[in-house]
Parts: C-alpha cells; sequence; structure tokens
C-alpha cells in the first residue's frame, strides 16, 4: 500500500483528496493535517510515501515545509495550489507534480499515476526539497527539533549559525539547535540578505551584530548584541561589509 498524508488548512479541500484518494485500491490516508507544524510533524513521525502538500498554509507553507526535509529520505510530494507564480516556476523548474486548485478528477488521477510511477521506482522528493529550497524564496521561519518534537523559531530570531559536519548549530539566545543541513544550503534557506558567512563554518544575522574590532592580517572580531563574540575572517570580511552596507 501507498500510504499517503494530506495537509491542506481548508476542510472541505482535504475531504475531496480524502474521498478521490479512498477510490484508489492502492493507497491509503494514513494522516491528515491542517497546518504546515503539523504537516511536517505527520512527515516526522508517519515516514509516508506521498504526501499532498497545500502551498498556502498557516504556520509553515508548503515549500517551507518541503524545504526543511531532507532529499535522500523525503516522501514523494505532490503540491496543491492556487496558482502561485514562485511555487508554479519552482515546480516546473525541478520537475514537480502539482495540482493547481481547482482541479478536476482528471488532473487528479493523472497526477495519481505519475506518482505511482515514483513510488514504484523509489524515488524520494528530492526535486520537491530542491523547490522549496528555491533561490529567492526565503523562509522567515525555520523548523528544528528540540527533543522528540519540532518546533518553530522565527529567522529573525536567529544569531548566528555554526557548521559541524553535515549538520549546524542554530544558535538563539542561550538556546542551541542541531539541524542536518550543510551551512550554505541553510543560508540558502533563510535568505542571503539576512545572513551573511563571516568564516568558512560560520555565519551571522546581519541585524544580530553589536559591533566590530579589528584584529590582525584583515580578520576583524564581531561582537553580538548577546554578548558572544566571532571572528571575521578577511576572506569573508568585504562581503559581510556589503551586506552590512558599509
Amino acid at each position: 500500500m501507498i500510504r499517503v498524508v494530506i495537509a491542506d488548512d481548508e476542510a472541505p479541500a482535504r475531504e475531496k483528496l480524502a474521498r478521490w484518494l479512498a477510490d484508489q485500491a492502492d493507497m491509503v490516508v494514513v494522516s491528515a493535517a491542517e497546518d504546515g507544524l503539523s504537516a511536517a510533524q505527520c512527515i516526522e513521525q508517519l515516514r509516508p510515501d506521498v504526501v499532498f502538500l497545500d502551498v498556502q498554509m498557516p504556520m509553515l507553507s508548503g515549500l517551507e515545509v518541503a524545504a526543511q526535509l531532507e532529499p535522500a529520505g523525503a516522501p514523494w510530494i505532490v503540491f496543491v495550489t492556487a496558482f502561485d507564480e514562485h511555487a508554479v516556476k519552482a515546480f516546473e523548474l525541478n520537475a514537480v507534480d502539482y495540482l493547481l486548485k481547482p482541479y478536476d478528477h482528471e488532473r487528479f488521477i493523472r497526477t495519481i499515476e505519475r506518482v505511482r510511477e515514483r513510488v514504484k521506482a523509489r524515488a524520494s522528493g528530492a526535486a520537491a526539497v530542491a523547490a522549496g529550497r528555491s533561490p529567492g524564496i526565503p523562509c522567515d521561519r525555520l523548523l528544528v527539533p528540540d527533543g522528540e518534537q519540532l518546533v518553530l523559531i522565527e529567522a529573525a530570531r536567529i544569531d548566528w549559525l555554526e557548521a559541524d559536519d553535515n549538520y549546524v548549530h542554530v544558535h538563539v539566545g542561550n538556546r542551541r539547535y542541531l539541524v542536518r543541513r550543510t551551512l550554505q544550503d541553510l543560508v540558502s534557506q533563510l535568505g542571503e540578505a539576512r545572513f551573511a558567512r563571516i568564516h568558512r563554518s560560520t555565519a551571522v544575522n546581519i541585524q544580530a551584530i553589536g559591533s566590530l574590532s579589528p584584529l590582525f592580517k584583515g580578520d576583524y572580531e564581531i561582537l553580538l548584541r548577546t554578548g558572544r563574540v566571532l571572528r571575521l575572517s578577511r576572506r569573508y570580511r568585504d562581503e559581510c561589509f556589503d551586506r552590512m552596507g558599509r
């Protein structure tokens, strides 16, 4: 059986999909979610094969949910959306399945046939993750693990990011969260206008910088508003200064 999660903030839309999916003998709906955070938690806990993911939802958009996933293990995702120019361009660029509201049963069946092909081929949802992380669509929120739960943090509250092999420590005040991502990927998702690389393993929120002091050989010391001191490498100095509008 192909295990399916439906995520849409409109009950009639969820019911429509659930009703049509019930007619598919090889598919079973294992859960339904009405906002982005609940959708992300369902995906994390249930590990479905397919997710029908509404683009415009409270808390996290469908694109933001997709952006948080690990490409290799992501379920196949069908984005469901009323016309959103940026989203549709991202879908087409990455060859992602999507349903454009209002869609009819014939269009739904064509999507289901493609889903079956993808699942049979054991294709991951990496393309959908790439669509969610497309440049020019920065995320204002980040989903991070906190114990056994997933929590949302505002990107503006993040002070700095610290790479650790295939993980990144996300520093928010005196809290630290660990996410499985690369530093550059996370900076791109959160917005390069907001975060600047200051070292090969460190990026900082421009708004979190309190002051800078020159050191030696072109390096600088960055004092964050929290009191944390970081090192700005000369390799990234000019780019960081440009972001700060020197």
